[in-house]
């Protein structure tokens, strides 16, 4: 049924305008190095400083538990390698297909900031790593399993993270 999916975009959704802007939405996703870079401004600011930490160690916990741990043990081959007739429009990716490291650094990122920020900007953060996670399968790297996946394995480390937080803070208020 995923290569299905993946076929069914292919001959219904792509289009070139379609493919630039999802080309470029993925590229946001390209080794964390947009969520980084946010994190680090935040980090920058007195006021959003925890935040900042938050959503490094986010994903940082997405990096180990998903890119480092699940791919290299699960191994799932990209489909553009066993979906007959799929195409990719991106270049070959190096690491296996399961989960989408891309959607679930961005939901961890995208996670945090929902929760820590003003909604208005929170929501905004949450559409992008959407986006993100639709460009994986409309350029065809990777199976809706895989983006499923990432996405709730991003958001379950979001919320340890915050968890931990919460607990080492009431920790050294002493409740």
């Amino acid at each position: 049924m995923d290569g299905q999916i993946l076929l069914w975009i292919q001959e219904y959704l792509r289009t070139p305008w379609l493919t630039k802007i999802f080309t470029v939405i993925t590229r946001l996703g390209d080794k964390g190095s947009f969520w980084i870079l946010l994190a680090i401004l935040f980090l920058l600011v007195p006021k959003l400083r925890k935040t900042g930490i938050h959503s490094l160690e986010a994903m940082a916990g997405s990096f180990l538990i998903n890119n480092l741990f699940l791919k290299n043990v699960i191994a799932r081959t990209r489909p553009y390698e066993a979906v007959e007739g799929l195409t990719r429009l991106i270049e070959k990716q190096s690491d296996f297909s399961f989960p989408s490291g891309h959607t679930a650094t961005s939901f961890a990122m995208a996670v945090i900031l929902y929760r820590e920020l003003p909604k208005k900007y929170g929501v905004c953060f949450l559409v992008l790593a959407g986006l993100i996670a639709l460009s994986r399968l409309y350029l065809g790297v990777h199976y809706p399993t895989d983006v499923l996946v990432g996405a709730i394995s991003g958001t379950l480390i979001a919320l340890a993270v915050e968890k931990v937080f919460l607990k080492k803070k009431e920790e050294k208020q002493g409740i």
